[in-house]
């Protein structure tokens, strides 16, 4: 839906006038232009100058949050500061890249790309990723600063990222599921990150079930991975799975507070039709939409995990399933209806509420997480789906439901009892109250308070801290599908669009905007800067990145040597303003060859890179850091070597050769 700028109203242009007379007057002496004079050069209404001002962030100084967003299918993490809507920096995550040199020829960073990759079931290792939904790692419900846990929506693969070094260090590939959309979430203490299935799989030795036996022997699955306190690195072995029906399963959330313990997870598709293949010969779109209601899966994962843990589950893949016929007849698994086609199910700050958006419905449908303890604990069902899962009384569970206008989709909060829906077909955001439990009086609960155009299809959104109990209502990031004339025509691909919701006031306003041009920006989550105090400047001396641990391949200077041993060539190497020592490698043809390359800065931001173009060699090396290099000698000849990254005034002399010889 297109949205077009009004005029500006006569009066509008009366105020900006006497604002920029009032503001000329008092910068007048700053030696600079007035601020009035510059809004009317720029034509600037009275809204965007003061948007302007609100969001600026001058330089040299700090945004107060960080947007942490995925990067869709550039298979990256985008860190972009609030409110100033800069790019601040780009993580790799599922696919190489040659300015960190994530993915390249390098041990640690290869080796945890490659490890991501399943090489007894997939034909090539994977090099590319949908990078969708990231999840801050949590302490008592809030962000901590230490992780950032990301999915890959086509492999079913789960990304870590250290935020001490903002750096991937596990790609995990998630047994017995496929694709996963939405699902990727914390626990309250990050005891376990979830990832749930989105394409239903068929659980069969070789994973192939004709489409026919769909109903039979396809299944979706629900996956706890356990973190490991110390590393935050995911332990397959201490995990668990729970085997749902074939629905198609989408976004999740974890309780919290009053609801912790409980997880939800959206479905739709309860018709499980499977496109033209079916008996009906529709497309997916169309059969997956004639039912009223879908199923909102309603998780115990504390009741879970003891049932895991009890020696009645089965192992597929190296990891312990709950079927799902035990979890129906330990309690673990309930369906409450929601309006058909959810995309969010997001639980209030304060534990109480869960609220779904349905796509074809105009309402937000808020669910009482003690109406829903209650219903299960008296029984009070409407029945069981086909498989024999529980389905909650509909009128039992829900508190309200407030209509919120066309394509609602994803819900954020501000900690003060309003919730922010996105509106997908009406390119909008809405605000409005949730009930008492949030502070609410029963007169004023459950009401559409406000809404503020966004440009063209907004998907998901963020508020600040919005996703945690400490959500602080002071900004929304609108992430809108597409752009078509917000920016000049450079392709015929466009930009998304981040717009910037200032929610300080009564009512909501744009005060940014910016391109995202580097993919798609997903879903992101908004932290406070300051929550990421742990981040280290620099490694100590002959670190490995991806352990934090003193280097076995490190060197130092005056140390710096080349081994030969068990037909290998092991070059140490140290690099420092402005050479390498040695800079000069000589080795046979078809030798193979290891080269450990130590920067032995200490000096913040002096970052080395090491390259050796002609051998498809590229390694960036961070102060402190140990970076391994490894290639086969293959073509004779003299071959350059050189420092990637501008280091000092001598950088281009930074450079050496690579000798192969006959």
């Amino acid at each position: 839906m297109l949205r077009t700028r009004k005029a500006v109203p006569v009066i509008a242009v009366i105020v900006l006038l006497v604002v920029g007379t009032v503001l000329g007057r008092v910068t007048a002496g700053l030696g600079g232009g007035a601020l009035g004079d510059i809004a009317a050069e720029r034509k600037l209404t009275p809204d965007e100058a003061s948007g302007a001002l609100k969001s600026f962030v001058a330089p040299g100084k700090y945004d107060e949050y960080m947007l942490v967003a995925s990067g869709g299918h550039s298979g990256q993490i985008h860190i972009v500061g609030i409110p100033s809507l800069r790019l601040l920096k780009t993580v790799p995550v599922f696919t190489p890249e040659s300015w960190s040199g994530y993915g390249q020829k390098a041990d640690s960073s290869e080796s945890v790309l490659r490890g991501g990759s399943d090489p007894a079931k997939e034909a090539e290792e994977l090099t590319w990723g949908d990078s969708h939904h990231p999840a801050l790692s949590e302490t008592n419900g809030a962000y901590d600063g230490r992780w950032v846990y990301i999915n890959d929506r086509a492999n079913g693969r789960l990304g870590m990222v250290d935020l001490r070094d903002f750096k991937t260090k596990q790609i995990l590939d998630i047994p017995n599921i496929g694709t996963s959309h939405g699902g990727v979430f914390a626990t309250p203490n990050t005891e376990y990150v979830h990832i749930s299935s989105m394409t239903p799989r068929p659980q069969t030795p070789d994973g192939y079930a004709p489409l026919e036996q769909y109903a039979e022997k396809y299944r979706g699955m629900s996956t706890f991975v356990a973190i490991d306190p110390a590393t935050g690195r995911g332990d397959m072995a201490k995990s668990f799975q729970i085997e749902l029906p074939p629905y198609t399963q989408d976004l999740a959330d974890a309780g919290k507070k009053a609801s912790d313990g409980f997880a939800f997870i959206n479905s739709y598709n309860s018709e499980m039709s499977i496109g033209t293949a079916g008996p009906d010969g529709k497309p997916i779109e169309v059969g997956a939409s004639k039912n009223d209601f879908d199923f909102l899966h309603i998780i115990d994962w504390k009741k879970a995990a003891t049932v895991a843990s009890g020696g009645k589950t089965e192992v597929r893949n190296g990891v312990r399933v709950i079927p799902l016929q035990l979890a129906i007849d330990e309690g673990v698994l309930h369906f409450a209806p929601e309006p058909r086609s959810p995309h969010g199910v997001d639980v209030s700050p304060d534990g109480n509420y869960m609220v779904v958006g349905g796509k074809l419905d105009p309402h937000t449908t808020i669910y009482d997480i003690d109406l829903v303890k209650k219903a299960i604990a008296d029984k009070n069902f409407s029945g069981r789906d086909r498989y024999g899962v529980p389905i909650l009384k509909f009128e039992a569970v829900v508190a309200g439901q407030v209509e919120v206008g066309a394509g609602p989709l994803h819900t954020q909060f501000d900690g003060k009892g309003n919730a922010f829906t996105s509106l997908f077909l009406e390119s909008a955001v809405a605000k409005f109250s949730l009930g008492p439990k949030a502070g609410i009086s029963a007169d004023k609960a459950f009401k559409l308070l406000d809404k503020v155009d966004v440009h063209y299809n907004i998907g998901h959104l963020a508020t600040s801290e919005g996703d945690t109990v400490a959500a602080d209502g002071k900004y929304l990031v609108a992430l809108n599908k597409w752009s078509i004339d917000r920016y000049p025509t450079l392709g015929t691909l466009k930009p998304q669009n981040l717009q910037l919701i200032d929610l300080s006031g009564a009512k909501m306003r744009i005060i940014n905007e910016a391109p995202a041009g580097f993919g798609e920006p997903h879903y992101a989550q908004i932290v406070r800067l300051d929550r990421l105090g742990k981040s280290l400047q620099a490694y100590p001396p002959g670190t490995d990145p991806l352990t934090f641990k003193p280097s076995a391949d490190a060197t130092t200077l005056g140390k710096e040597r080349v081994e030969r041993s068990g037909g290998i060539v092991h070059v140490y190497m140290t690099a420092m303003r402005s050479h390498f020592t040695p800079d000069v490698i000589r080795v046979k043809k078809g030798e193979r060859v290891r080269i450990h390359v130590t920067n032995v800065e200490t000096t913040p931001d002096a970052t080395h890179g090491f390259a050796v173009p002609s051998y498809n060699v590229q390694a960036s090396l961070d102060p402190g850091e140990v970076v391994t290099v490894e290639f086969d000698a293959k073509k004779t000849g003299a071959f350059a070597i050189y420092c990637t990254e501008f280091c000092s005034a001598l950088h281009l002399e930074m450079q050496g050769w690579l000798l192969v010889e006959p």
